[in-house]
Order: structure tokens, then sequence, then C-alpha cells
């Protein structure tokens, strides 16, 4: 299969730093849940082109990968008209997945988006929100989080939390409740502010490369998120505040959900 990258850039301002910034879509064919989930239909079209295409309207991105180890996944991405990267099945992360696509064909970017391949209507906007996170020479990795505004989801432990340093910077991530509320909380309303993390992430090529070589670390194991051996190697993660939250594709069952939202937008 061909790689041909575009010639284009993405330039934030004059005073900005100019990176050109591709994207990868990791999809895999096993899941516990939904075996062959990326060629899933939703309303005739699959998920893995409605993440490619929603991908394709950033303003933000010269080139976008669809990275998999299946060849049914690979032919279908062929068929309109995506660039596909085949990996090794054994990955146990998405990000490792993208650092073998990088290894593989060095693509001429300076900045890296795992583009979630189960998020069939990601919206544009916040791809090019993580992208000017890099304007900041000082950030590592990007990664977005939303207010959380019911008390249900601050306490459950499916839902992880991210603390932020004043300048955005990630200080902890946690399925536990944080921060600590030592006074308590009510049962309706937070004290302030807390955020849940979604999960998707821009790297710098040259520290993805790095962090694709860390061992696990303590954190990581304790909390079962590999965003913690990133924060315990001193690299700098910045959190990007959204307010939209997108539909992601877990079961057979949320094809429901993601045709009911098509109906409701008329998209």
């Amino acid at each position: 299969m061909v790689y041909s990258p575009s010639c284009s850039t993405f330039i934030t301002g004059p005073m900005s730093i100019v990176n050109k910034i591709c994207a990868v879509i990791p999809a895999r064919y096993a899941s516990t849940r939904f075996p062959g989930k990326p060629l899933a239909l939703i309303k005739g079209k699959s998920m893995l082109q409605r993440v490619y295409e929603q991908a394709n309207h950033s303003t933000s991105l010269f080139e976008i990968i669809i990275a998999t180890d299946h060849d049914a996944i690979a032919l279908h991405a062929n068929s309109f008209g995506a660039k596909v990267v085949m990996t090794s099945p054994h990955h146990a992360s998405g990000t490792d997945r993208i650092a073998e696509v990088m290894d593989l064909i060095n693509p001429p970017c300076d900045i890296v988006i795992n583009i979630q391949g189960d998020e069939p209507f990601i919206d544009p906007e916040q791809i090019n929100k993580l992208c000017a996170a890099f304007e900041d020479t000082h950030v590592d990795i990007a990664t977005m989080a939303k207010p959380i505004t019911e008390s249900s989801d601050y306490l459950n432990s499916n839902v992880v939390k991210v603390v932020m340093s004043l300048s955005g910077n990630a200080l902890y991530f946690s399925r536990s409740p944080i921060p600590h509320f030592r006074n308590g909380t009510e049962s309706e309303t937070l004290p302030q502010p807390v955020y849940k993390h979604l999960g998707m992430y821009a790297y710098r090529k040259s520290v993805l490369k790095k962090i694709s070589m860390l061992q696990v670390s303590s954190l990581e194991t304790a909390e079962q998120l590999e965003q913690l051996r990133w924060l315990e190697n001193g690299f700098v993660i910045r959190a990007v505040i959204t307010h939209q939250e997108t539909i992601a594709i877990d079961t057979p069952e949320d094809i429901i959900k993601a045709e009911f939202f098509l109906s409701q937008h008329s998209k």
C-alpha cells in the first residue's frame, strides 16, 4: 500500500510555531464486546468511514492514516480512499499502534494525533483545539477534559478524572474522585469545577517515540491508566478544555444510539 503524504502545513499565526500535523486512526478488528466494530454500519455507512470523514473536516491536518491489524478493515478503508498501514495485532494500546506506524513510514510531521476509531461523530473543532495546544513549545502531549456537572460521574470509578495546574497542565489522572473535598459534597452540587478526561491524545512525534519505550509504571499499574506512566516520567501533558462529548461505540447496542443521534441531527 502506497503512502503519499501531502505537502501542506498547519500555520497557527505569524508568531506561532509552524507544525505539520498528521492523524492516525487505530482500527483493530478484535474486541471482546464488539468484534469487527470498525466495520459496523451506522445508517448504511461504516463507523470507520464516519470517523475518517469527520477527521477530514479538520483544517489542521495534512494527513490521515488508518492503522489496522486486519485485512478486511484495510480493504474497506482503501475503498473510501483512506491511506492504511498494517500493524501488529499484539499492541496493548492505541499509542503503541501509532508508534509502530511512525516507525514503519515516518511521515514528515511534527505532531501526531490519535483519533479514536470508535467515535463516529468526533467534532473537527476539537481536533483543531488539540492541535493548537502545541503552539506552546513546552507541551509534549495534549489531551482533552470536559467539566463534570453530575456528582454521580464524579463518584463513578469508570469515569477518569483529571486535575490540572493553573497553566492547564495535567497534575494527575484517577478513577477516584479527585480532588477530594475534605468538607464533603452535596448530593447534587460539586463545590468547584472538576473534570472528566476524554481519551483523545496528540503527541510530538519525538515524544511519541520516547513514551513508547517506557516501562509500565507503578501509578499506571495502580490505576490502569497509561497516561500516568508519562506523568511519572516527567512529560508535560496539556489538558484542553471542551464542553462537548460525542457518542462512543462500545457495544452493538450503541449502534442504536448512534442511529438515533443521526436521525435527530439529520446527518
